[in-house]
């Protein structure tokens, strides 16, 4: 494969307001309001993008909030991060939790891993 396989990824919410500050808070960065692609299908959808860059590498992806999808599913997503004790402790602040603290992963780097304010479990990454 000449990509990463990850393309894309949403992360289903029931709080968007407190769901996005969390992400903002943790991640240093704003999220983007996206319009609904399919309003007649999905008239209560409401999807906010992570920062993207179509040249830069890996996958983008949204928060979503639909009536119907639950929170806290079994999604895992790593973030890429320069340090993840810090975005960990990051989340911690903001509402979330440390499940895991940042562990070796041997020569691939680091991992730690949190649930957000909407029980979902997320990856952070560094090689620091």
């Amino acid at each position: 494969m000449n990509t990463n396989p990850v393309a894309w990824f949403e992360i289903y919410v029931q709080d968007m307001p407190r769901a996005k500050a969390f992400y903002e808070a943790v991640f240093q960065g704003e999220l983007a309001a996206m319009n609904n692609p399919d309003e007649a299908h999905f008239p209560d959808m409401e999807m906010w993008t992570f920062p993207s860059s179509m040249e830069g590498r890996g996958a983008s992806g949204a928060l979503v909030r639909m009536g119907g999808c639950p929170s806290g599913g079994s999604t895992l997503v790593y973030f890429a991060c320069m340090d993840c004790a810090e975005e960990a402790e990051r989340a911690a602040l903001h509402g979330g939790k440390i499940i895991k603290p940042k562990m070796s992963i041997g020569e691939h780097g680091f991992i730690a891993l949190i649930e957000d304010t909407e029980g979902n479990m997320v990856g952070l990454y560094s090689m620091q």
